[in-house]
Protein backbone atom coordinates (compact mmCIF):
# COMPACT_ATOMS: atom_id res chain seq x y z
CA UNK A 1 0.00 0.00 0.00
CA UNK A 2 3.02 2.31 0.43
CA UNK A 3 3.94 2.04 -2.76
CA UNK A 4 0.61 3.44 -4.09
CA UNK A 5 0.58 7.66 -5.08
CA UNK A 6 -2.47 8.94 -2.96
CA UNK A 7 -3.32 12.70 -2.95
CA UNK A 8 -5.56 13.89 -0.20
CA UNK A 9 -8.24 16.42 -0.71
CA UNK A 10 -6.99 20.05 -0.54
CA UNK A 11 -9.69 22.96 -0.64
CA UNK A 12 -11.32 22.38 -3.67
CA UNK A 13 -8.39 20.54 -6.08
CA UNK A 14 -10.61 17.47 -6.27
CA UNK A 15 -9.53 17.24 -10.25
CA UNK A 16 -5.92 17.56 -9.51
CA UNK A 17 -5.72 14.77 -7.07
CA UNK A 18 -7.99 12.58 -9.76
CA UNK A 19 -5.78 13.26 -12.18
CA UNK A 20 -2.25 12.83 -10.24
CA UNK A 21 -4.06 9.64 -8.39
CA UNK A 22 -4.60 8.09 -12.24
CA UNK A 23 -1.17 9.11 -13.24
CA UNK A 24 -0.04 7.74 -10.07
CA UNK A 25 2.57 10.85 -9.66
CA UNK A 26 2.42 14.69 -9.04
CA UNK A 27 1.72 15.50 -12.91
CA UNK A 28 -0.71 18.14 -12.81
CA UNK A 29 -0.77 21.40 -10.74
CA UNK A 30 -3.40 24.22 -10.12
CA UNK A 31 -1.69 26.54 -12.18
CA UNK A 32 -1.27 24.01 -15.35
CA UNK A 33 -5.29 23.12 -15.23
CA UNK A 34 -6.18 27.01 -14.85
CA UNK A 35 -3.82 27.65 -17.98
CA UNK A 36 -5.87 24.47 -19.64
CA UNK A 37 -8.94 25.97 -18.58
CA UNK A 38 -8.25 29.40 -20.07
CA UNK A 39 -7.28 27.91 -23.52
CA UNK A 40 -10.89 26.11 -23.78
CA UNK A 41 -12.37 29.95 -22.52
CA UNK A 42 -10.52 31.47 -25.56
CA UNK A 43 -11.41 28.68 -27.62
CA UNK A 44 -15.17 28.82 -27.09
CA UNK A 45 -15.20 32.64 -27.00
CA UNK A 46 -14.00 32.67 -30.58
CA UNK A 47 -16.27 30.23 -31.70
CA UNK A 48 -19.37 32.50 -29.70
CA UNK A 49 -17.92 35.74 -31.81
CA UNK A 50 -18.15 34.32 -35.29
CA UNK A 51 -22.52 34.56 -34.67
CA UNK A 52 -21.70 37.89 -33.37
CA UNK A 53 -19.70 39.89 -30.81
CA UNK A 54 -23.15 41.35 -30.08
CA UNK A 55 -25.57 38.39 -30.09
CA UNK A 56 -27.30 37.48 -26.93
CA UNK A 57 -25.67 34.65 -26.54
CA UNK A 58 -21.74 35.83 -27.12
CA UNK A 59 -23.01 38.43 -24.03
CA UNK A 60 -23.77 35.49 -21.89
CA UNK A 61 -20.89 33.46 -22.75
CA UNK A 62 -18.87 36.81 -21.46
CA UNK A 63 -20.18 35.70 -17.51
CA UNK A 64 -17.84 34.00 -15.15
CA UNK A 65 -15.79 30.78 -16.89
CA UNK A 66 -17.75 27.41 -16.83
CA UNK A 67 -14.10 25.70 -16.62
CA UNK A 68 -13.38 26.57 -13.95
CA UNK A 69 -13.81 28.68 -10.50
CA UNK A 70 -12.03 30.64 -7.51
CA UNK A 71 -12.13 27.35 -5.47
CA UNK A 72 -10.62 25.07 -7.56
CA UNK A 73 -12.77 22.99 -9.18
CA UNK A 74 -12.39 22.37 -13.06
CA UNK A 75 -14.62 21.08 -15.72
CA UNK A 76 -14.76 17.49 -17.57
CA UNK A 77 -13.31 19.21 -20.46
CA UNK A 78 -10.12 20.54 -18.39
CA UNK A 79 -9.74 17.11 -17.83
CA UNK A 80 -10.15 15.45 -20.88
CA UNK A 81 -7.83 17.70 -22.44
CA UNK A 82 -5.41 17.28 -19.62
CA UNK A 83 -4.85 13.10 -20.22
CA UNK A 84 -5.38 14.11 -24.13
CA UNK A 85 -1.35 14.96 -23.43
CA UNK A 86 -1.01 11.55 -22.56
CA UNK A 87 -3.02 9.98 -25.28
CA UNK A 88 -5.43 8.74 -23.12
CA UNK A 89 -9.48 9.17 -23.92
CA UNK A 90 -12.50 9.28 -21.56
CA UNK A 91 -15.88 7.28 -22.81
CA UNK A 92 -18.73 7.64 -20.67
CA UNK A 93 -19.70 4.32 -18.93
CA UNK A 94 -23.69 4.42 -19.18
CA UNK A 95 -23.37 5.37 -22.81
CA UNK A 96 -25.64 3.70 -25.36
CA UNK A 97 -22.39 3.51 -27.91
CA UNK A 98 -20.42 1.78 -24.44
CA UNK A 99 -22.88 -0.23 -23.64
CA UNK A 100 -23.37 -2.15 -26.54
CA UNK A 101 -19.57 -3.06 -26.24
CA UNK A 102 -20.61 -5.48 -23.34
CA UNK A 103 -17.00 -5.16 -21.43
CA UNK A 104 -16.92 -6.29 -18.36
CA UNK A 105 -15.49 -3.87 -15.87
CA UNK A 106 -12.81 -5.83 -15.01
CA UNK A 107 -11.04 -5.89 -17.84
CA UNK A 108 -10.73 -2.02 -18.42
CA UNK A 109 -7.89 -0.18 -16.49
CA UNK A 110 -9.64 2.54 -14.85
CA UNK A 111 -12.19 4.87 -14.15
CA UNK A 112 -12.83 8.27 -13.51
CA UNK A 113 -15.86 9.51 -11.24
CA UNK A 114 -18.07 12.34 -10.53
CA UNK A 115 -20.73 14.02 -9.13
CA UNK A 116 -21.58 17.02 -7.43
CA UNK A 117 -18.40 18.94 -8.72
CA UNK A 118 -16.42 16.23 -6.71
CA UNK A 119 -13.98 13.73 -8.87
CA UNK A 120 -12.01 11.04 -7.95
CA UNK A 121 -10.51 7.58 -9.82
CA UNK A 122 -11.02 4.15 -9.09
CA UNK A 123 -7.88 2.27 -11.06
CA UNK A 124 -6.33 -1.12 -11.26
CA UNK A 125 -2.87 -1.91 -10.17
CA UNK A 126 -1.10 -4.70 -10.49
CA UNK A 127 -4.23 -7.49 -10.26
CA UNK A 128 -5.83 -5.65 -7.97
CA UNK A 129 -8.46 -2.42 -7.94
CA UNK A 130 -8.19 0.58 -5.97
CA UNK A 131 -10.78 3.34 -4.62
CA UNK A 132 -8.44 6.38 -4.32
CA UNK A 133 -10.78 8.86 -3.49
CA UNK A 134 -8.70 11.73 -2.32
CA UNK A 135 -11.62 11.87 0.62
CA UNK A 136 -10.24 9.05 1.95
CA UNK A 137 -7.66 8.82 4.27
CA UNK A 138 -5.79 5.82 2.09
CA UNK A 139 -6.46 3.49 -1.00
CA UNK A 140 -9.43 1.25 -0.48
CA UNK A 141 -8.71 -2.56 -1.73
CA UNK A 142 -11.75 -2.87 -3.83
CA UNK A 143 -12.07 -6.86 -4.79
CA UNK A 144 -12.95 -8.01 -8.72
CA UNK A 145 -16.34 -9.36 -7.69
CA UNK A 146 -17.13 -6.20 -5.35
CA UNK A 147 -16.09 -3.66 -8.35
CA UNK A 148 -19.17 -3.96 -11.13
CA UNK A 149 -21.13 -3.90 -7.88
CA UNK A 150 -19.57 -0.30 -6.60
CA UNK A 151 -19.76 1.20 -10.00
CA UNK A 152 -23.43 0.28 -10.04
CA UNK A 153 -23.74 1.61 -6.68
CA UNK A 154 -21.98 4.96 -7.66
CA UNK A 155 -24.61 5.28 -10.65
CA UNK A 156 -27.46 4.51 -8.46
CA UNK A 157 -26.74 7.60 -6.12
CA UNK A 158 -26.07 9.88 -9.25
CA UNK A 159 -22.40 9.17 -10.34
CA UNK A 160 -21.01 9.76 -13.48
CA UNK A 161 -18.72 7.62 -14.55
CA UNK A 162 -16.26 7.67 -17.07
CA UNK A 163 -13.91 4.94 -18.70
CA UNK A 164 -10.42 5.62 -19.30
CA UNK A 165 -9.16 4.57 -22.19
CA UNK A 166 -5.36 4.57 -23.55
CA UNK A 167 -2.02 3.34 -21.95
CA UNK A 168 -1.59 4.86 -18.51
CA UNK A 169 2.42 5.94 -17.66
CA UNK A 170 4.58 3.47 -16.10
CA UNK A 171 4.42 3.25 -12.26
CA UNK A 172 6.37 1.89 -8.94
CA UNK A 173 2.92 0.74 -7.77
CA UNK A 174 1.45 -1.20 -10.81
CA UNK A 175 5.01 -2.97 -11.11
CA UNK A 176 5.02 -4.10 -7.49
CA UNK A 177 1.42 -5.21 -7.58
CA UNK A 178 2.12 -7.14 -10.81
CA UNK A 179 4.60 -9.56 -8.39
CA UNK A 180 2.57 -9.55 -5.31
CA UNK A 181 -1.07 -9.44 -3.98
CA UNK A 182 -1.89 -7.34 -1.02
CA UNK A 183 -4.64 -7.71 2.03
CA UNK A 184 -6.32 -5.10 3.59
CA UNK A 185 -7.71 -5.30 7.43
CA UNK A 186 -9.38 -2.39 8.05
CA UNK A 187 -10.84 0.15 5.18
CA UNK A 188 -10.02 3.69 5.25
CA UNK A 189 -12.26 6.21 6.73
CA UNK A 190 -13.65 9.56 5.29
CA UNK A 191 -10.61 12.38 5.90
CA UNK A 192 -14.24 14.13 7.74
CA UNK A 193 -14.66 11.36 9.53
CA UNK A 194 -11.04 10.94 10.85
CA UNK A 195 -10.71 14.17 12.11
CA UNK A 196 -14.33 14.23 13.75
CA UNK A 197 -13.07 11.13 15.54
CA UNK A 198 -9.56 12.37 16.31
CA UNK A 199 -11.43 15.72 18.19
CA UNK A 200 -13.72 13.27 19.88
CA UNK A 201 -11.02 11.61 21.46
CA UNK A 202 -9.20 14.59 22.31
CA UNK A 203 -12.47 15.34 23.84
CA UNK A 204 -12.51 12.38 25.93
CA UNK A 205 -8.99 12.09 27.27
CA UNK A 206 -9.41 15.75 28.48
CA UNK A 207 -12.38 14.87 30.55
CA UNK A 208 -10.54 11.87 31.37
CA UNK A 209 -8.22 14.40 32.28
CA UNK A 210 -10.34 16.42 34.47
CA UNK A 211 -11.89 13.36 36.31
CA UNK A 212 -8.74 11.86 37.28
CA UNK A 213 -7.30 15.08 38.13
CA UNK A 214 -10.33 16.48 40.25
CA UNK A 215 -10.44 12.33 42.02
CA UNK A 216 -6.60 13.09 42.53
CA UNK A 217 -7.06 16.26 44.40
CA UNK A 218 -10.48 14.95 46.55
CA UNK A 219 -8.07 11.69 47.60
CA UNK A 220 -5.40 13.99 48.54
CA UNK A 221 -7.92 16.48 50.18
CA UNK A 222 -9.41 13.24 51.99
CA UNK A 223 -6.18 12.02 53.30
CA UNK A 224 -5.46 15.73 54.26
CA UNK A 225 -8.69 15.71 56.54
CA UNK A 226 -8.13 12.36 58.07
CA UNK A 227 -5.04 13.34 58.56
CA UNK A 228 -6.08 16.63 60.44
CA UNK A 229 -9.07 14.67 62.52
CA UNK A 230 -6.74 12.56 63.82
CA UNK A 231 -4.32 15.39 65.09
CA UNK A 232 -7.45 17.47 66.37
CA UNK A 233 -8.77 13.89 68.51
CA UNK A 234 -5.05 13.48 69.57
CA UNK A 235 -4.74 16.93 70.42
CA UNK A 236 -8.20 16.91 72.43
CA UNK A 237 -7.54 14.01 73.84
CA UNK A 238 -4.42 15.72 75.25
CA UNK A 239 -6.26 18.87 76.40
CA UNK A 240 -8.77 16.68 77.98
CA UNK A 241 -5.96 14.72 79.91
CA UNK A 242 -4.18 17.95 80.59
CA UNK A 243 -7.46 19.34 82.17
CA UNK A 244 -8.08 16.37 84.42
CA UNK A 245 -4.89 15.92 85.25
CA UNK A 246 -4.74 19.90 86.84
CA UNK A 247 -8.12 19.41 88.23
CA UNK A 248 -6.46 16.25 90.35
CA UNK A 249 -3.57 18.33 91.05
CA UNK A 250 -6.09 21.36 92.41
CA UNK A 251 -8.16 18.91 94.11
CA UNK A 252 -5.29 17.16 96.03
CA UNK A 253 -3.72 20.31 96.53
CA UNK A 254 -6.76 21.61 98.54
CA UNK A 255 -6.93 18.86 100.52
CA UNK A 256 -3.21 19.03 101.17
CA UNK A 257 -3.56 22.38 102.44
CA UNK A 258 -6.82 21.88 104.52
CA UNK A 259 -4.91 18.48 106.11
CA UNK A 260 -1.68 20.42 106.69
CA UNK A 261 -3.28 23.23 108.57
CA UNK A 262 -5.28 20.50 110.73
CA UNK A 263 -2.00 18.66 111.54
CA UNK A 264 0.43 21.34 111.91
CA UNK A 265 -1.21 22.58 114.46
CA UNK A 266 -0.26 19.68 117.00
CA UNK A 267 2.80 18.06 114.44
CA UNK A 268 5.46 19.76 114.08
CA UNK A 269 6.45 19.56 110.23
CA UNK A 270 9.50 17.10 109.01
CA UNK A 271 11.94 17.06 105.69
CA UNK A 272 12.74 13.75 104.63
CA UNK A 273 13.28 12.02 101.46
CA UNK A 274 9.97 10.73 99.73
CA UNK A 275 8.45 7.46 100.10
CA UNK A 276 7.55 5.25 97.06
CA UNK A 277 3.93 3.80 97.50
CA UNK A 278 5.36 0.17 98.24
CA UNK A 279 7.32 1.27 101.08
CA UNK A 280 4.67 3.71 102.77
CA UNK A 281 2.64 0.53 102.66
CA UNK A 282 5.43 -1.74 104.28
CA UNK A 283 5.60 0.96 106.83
CA UNK A 284 1.90 0.99 107.76
CA UNK A 285 1.39 -2.75 107.71
CA UNK A 286 4.98 -2.53 110.41
CA UNK A 287 2.70 -0.14 112.87
CA UNK A 288 -0.52 -1.69 112.28
CA UNK A 289 1.36 -5.14 113.57
CA UNK A 290 3.12 -3.08 116.14
CA UNK A 291 -0.32 -2.31 117.50
CA UNK A 292 -1.81 -5.23 117.79
CA UNK A 293 1.15 -6.63 119.33
CA UNK A 294 1.32 -3.81 122.15
CA UNK A 295 -3.11 -4.71 122.50
CA UNK A 296 -2.31 -8.15 122.99
CA UNK A 297 0.78 -8.00 126.24
CA UNK A 298 -0.63 -4.57 127.87
CA UNK A 299 -3.70 -5.12 129.93
CA UNK A 300 -6.17 -2.30 129.62
CA UNK A 301 -5.70 1.06 131.42
CA UNK A 302 -6.67 3.53 133.41
CA UNK A 303 -9.55 5.55 132.39
CA UNK A 304 -8.13 8.80 130.81
CA UNK A 305 -9.19 12.03 132.22
CA UNK A 306 -12.31 13.88 130.54
CA UNK A 307 -10.62 16.69 130.50
CA UNK A 308 -7.37 15.07 128.26
CA UNK A 309 -7.28 15.02 124.85
CA UNK A 310 -7.79 11.34 123.62
CA UNK A 311 -4.41 10.59 121.12
CA UNK A 312 -5.95 9.48 117.58
CA UNK A 313 -4.74 6.85 115.24
CA UNK A 314 -2.94 10.15 113.08
CA UNK A 315 -0.91 11.55 115.53
CA UNK A 316 0.67 8.18 116.51
CA UNK A 317 1.04 7.59 113.58
CA UNK A 318 3.24 10.80 112.97
CA UNK A 319 4.78 9.97 116.38
CA UNK A 320 5.66 6.33 114.67
CA UNK A 321 6.91 7.42 111.64
CA UNK A 322 9.21 10.69 113.01
CA UNK A 323 11.39 12.40 110.75
CA UNK A 324 10.63 9.70 107.89
CA UNK A 325 8.00 11.44 106.20
CA UNK A 326 4.80 13.66 106.99
CA UNK A 327 1.31 13.37 106.00
CA UNK A 328 2.24 15.78 103.09
CA UNK A 329 4.36 13.04 102.08
CA UNK A 330 2.07 10.82 101.88
CA UNK A 331 -0.42 12.52 99.97
CA UNK A 332 2.08 13.62 97.70
CA UNK A 333 3.05 10.11 97.26
CA UNK A 334 -0.64 8.93 96.22
CA UNK A 335 -0.53 12.13 93.74
CA UNK A 336 2.04 10.68 92.00
CA UNK A 337 0.39 7.47 91.85
CA UNK A 338 -2.52 8.82 90.24
CA UNK A 339 -0.70 10.91 87.88
CA UNK A 340 1.37 7.67 86.30
CA UNK A 341 -2.44 5.71 86.15
CA UNK A 342 -3.71 8.62 84.38
CA UNK A 343 -0.79 8.14 81.85
CA UNK A 344 -0.61 5.14 80.91
CA UNK A 345 -4.56 4.74 80.36
CA UNK A 346 -3.96 7.62 77.72
CA UNK A 347 -1.06 6.12 76.49
CA UNK A 348 -3.05 3.12 75.76
CA UNK A 349 -6.08 5.04 74.35
CA UNK A 350 -3.31 6.47 71.54
CA UNK A 351 -2.31 3.66 70.63
CA UNK A 352 -5.69 1.66 70.00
Amino acid sequence: MESIFHEKQEGSLCAQHCLNNLLQGEYFSPVELSSIAHQLDEEERMRMAEGGVTSEDYRTFLQPSGNMDDSGFFSIQVISNALKVWGLELILFNSPEYQRLRIDPINERSFICNYKEHWFTVRKLGKQWFNLNSLLTGPELISDTYLALFLAQLQQEGYSIFVVKGDLPDCEADQLLQMIRVQQMQRPKLIGEELAQLKEQRVQKTDLERVLEANDGSGMLDEDEEDLQRALALSRQEIDMEDEEADLRRAIQLSMQGTSRNISQDIPQTSGTHLTSEELRKRREAYFEKQQQQQQQDPPGPLTHPCEKPTTSSEALSSELGDAMSEEDMLQAAVTMSLETVRNNFKTEGKK
